[in-house]
């Protein structure tokens, strides 16, 4: 089997008997396998040209099998700071170069880089110098590489030939020299290139300005204040309009460069052509002119013609430091405007008459102004007339008639749609108000009917339904459709909208009448009850609080009549009564001033209650809901394992 060439051997006949064993060409370097290891002859003495290698040292060896160096020192770098001078034979400007350079020192293969950092404009290719590898020591011992230990501050080395000076190494370097027992040479100077510096004079010097230009940092004040508008409403008295009001402006004035803009607000149908900007965004100068400056009277700096027009048509020119001739001006600030003050826009006299919250905020910080009360300009307008609605004619509903004497397009009228968020069915909340009715008349037949009486709060609308009862001779159904209902006695042709009946309106023992059928609302269902004793603040009749109040006022010089009424009605001191013996007395007293809900609504605030009967109703009601929901069938099941757990009945 042919084996493959290594670097520095040659393939020849082996004609001597050599016979070449595997263990002779590979073995062991920190625990990994290498392919070629250099052993030394028989009986451990070196062939020619091999050295004797140390493998002790004067440090005690780690406790354990330590891991190979490409995973101890991965990613662990030496770094130092070096140059090297290079000749340059073919300028007499210079005769040498000092180039300063970075060698890194790889722990993981013992490896080499040297780079040159990058100067702008050196005309020298610059970068990496030596590529990353082995390097061998300099002759005698070109069969040796350089180690870690080969590395020092204030010391030369030389990589192929070319000395390079070391001056210093950064901190990560110094503390692992030191931890290895290397001893560092405290650091040299840096040397400048010569060349370098004398063109860096001679750059200097030719760049710089006779008479430097003035700077003008705003960056600052940008940074603090961008963003930041102060507001200015303003007036001009246009001397062309005599008879018209003054035009009314708005000036804006930034803090982060000190710019004016202004801006015009024309009232409508003035006849002027609407512009972007009264004035456009730039420095406001003070005692500006009428007209602006002529064309190059404003500058940044005065240059002279020293030697006029040469003979190649080229003049000579300088700065003139004096500024001769210069117009300086005057910028407006945000001191010089205030409530009352008036500034001059290229001729035309503007009085500042009121600014903005923010404006003022700043204004009292800043300068500790505290007096912004605005100047009046304006003719106060006229008061406007009286809009006269004329009486609703009987086409329509009154929201329609209404909204077409609002304007030329008729627009339906807008439902209150927050109303309906708030108050529309939401889960088991149904915000419907349900009652017992039942006509209020002389027919005996009318008298039996009973009716339930829905109010609904999503939109005030009310709706009845009527019981059907068997052999009654009267079917029943929907009685009235769900709408609106107007309160009666309103003069129908009238200019005013129309009352219509509201929540407030409906409670137990109330007397209403829906289109000429009068009803008398005889109870409520428990939900009703408890909705309005919740808002209590809405329902009058469910409040607690003013009905106590009510009562206290008309009972208090009762007292003793009242204890006597108690003690009979209760002659075996249980301190309950019944109910229907609390209502009597309550109608007794109160003389028909208490209404029914008012009754009803102090029974249940004092009444006992069954707690038993009451969680008894309220599991069953939950059962019911939760077996409804999965759509249970085995109800014979069910009852089968009742009876089996309730044995014993």
């Amino acid at each position: 089997m042919a084996l493959p060439l290594l670097p520095g051997f040659s393939r020849r006949r082996n004609t001597g008997g050599e016979n070449f064993h595997r263990s002779q060409i590979c073995g062991y370097s920190n625990n990994v396998r290498k392919l070629f290891e250099d052993k030394p002859g028989i009986g451990g003495e070196l062939l020619p040209g091999q050295t004797l290698k140390i493998t002790s040292s004067v440090f005690p060896e780690g406790v354990g099998s330590g891991p190979p160096s490409w995973i101890a020192f991965d990613k662990q770098v030496l770094c130092f700071d070096a140059y090297f001078e290079e000749e340059v034979p073919e300028k007499h400007q210079e005769l040498y170069r000092i180039r300063h350079c970075k060698i890194y020192f790889y722990l993981e293969d013992d490896t080499i880089q040297v780079t040159e950092p990058v100067v702008k404009d050196s005309g020298i290719n610059q970068g990496t110098i030596l590529r990353r590898g082995l390097v061998p020591l300099p002759p005698p011992h070109e069969d040796q590489f350089y180690t870690m230990y080969h590395f020092n501050i204030n010391t030369e080395i030389t990589l192929y030939g070319r000395k390079y000076k070391i001056i210093d190494c950064d901190l990560y370097t110094k503390n692992f020299l030191r931890k290895l027992g290397i001893r560092l040479n405290p650091p040299a100077s840096r040397p400048d290139d010569p060349y370098t510096t004398a063109r860096q004079k001679r750059y200097l010097e030719s760049t710089n300005p006779f008479h430097p230009y003035e700077r003008f940092d705003t960056l600052k004040q940008f940074l603090e204040f961008d963003g930041q508008v102060l507001g200015f409403s303003c007036v001009w008295n246009d001397p062309e309009l005599k008879i018209s009001d003054p035009r009314e402006l708005v000036l804006r004035y930034y803090l982060s460069d000190d710019t004016i803009d202004i801006r015009e607000i024309l009232p409508p149908n003035s006849g002027r052509d609407v512009v972007p900007f009264f004035l456009k965004r730039d420095k406001l100068p003070k005692n500006a002119p009428a007209a602006p400056y002529h064309p190059g009277t404003i500058t940044n700096y005065t240059l002279l013609n020293v030697l006029g027009k040469s003979e190649r048509n080229k003049g000579y020119y300088i700065r003139d430091v004096l500024q001769t001739g210069a117009v300086h001006r005057e910028f407006y600030k945000d001191s010089d405007l205030k409530i009352g003050a008036v500034i001059n826009v290229w001729g035309r006299q503007i009085l500042l008459c009121d600014c903005d919250e923010f404006t003022k905020e700043h204004y009292r910080k800043k300068y500790g102004i505290v007096d912004f009360t605005p100047i009046q300009y304006k003719t106060p307008p006229p008061p406007k007339p009286e809009k006269i609605i004329p009486p609703y004619n009987g086409f329509g509903s009154e929201e329609d008639s209404l909204s077409s004497c609002k304007g030329v397009v008729i627009k339906t009228a807008h439902k209150d749609y927050r109303q309906f968020l708030v108050k529309d069915r939401y889960g088991m909340d149904s915000n419907i108000l349900r009652y017992a009715a039942k006509l209020i008349t002389d027919i005996p037949v009318d008298k039996d009917r009973k009716f339930i009486i829905s109010f609904f709060l999503s939109d005030d609308t009310i709706s009845v339904f009527e019981y059907a009862e068997r052999n009654s001779g009267i079917a029943g159904g929907k009685f009235l459709e769900r709408g609106r209902i107007k309160k009666p006695g309103q003069e129908l042709f009238k200019s005013e909208p129309s009352e219509y009946y509201k929540a407030q309106d409906l409670f137990v023992g109330a007397r209403v009448c829906f289109h000429g059928h009068n009803f008398l609302l005889v109870d409520a269902e428990e939900y009703t009850f408890n909705y309005m004793e919740k808002n209590a603040n809405e329902f009058p009749m469910a409040n607690i609080c003013a009905i106590l109040n009510k009562l206290k006022s008309m009972t208090e010089s009762h007292a003793k009549e009242i204890r006597k009424t108690f003690a009979i009605t209760d002659p075996e001191n249980t301190n309950v009564i019944g109910y229907d013996t609390f209502r009597n007395w309550i109608v007794s007293v109160a003389a028909g001033v208490f209404s029914e809900h008012e009754i009803m609504t102090l029974g249940r605030h004092y009444g006992i209650r069954d707690e038993s009967q009451t969680d008894l109703l309220f599991l069953l009601s939950v059962a019911q809901d939760k077996l409804k929901k999965n759509a249970f069938e085995y109800f014979e099941q069910l009852n089968t394992m009742f009876l089996y757990n309730d044995r014993e009945k």
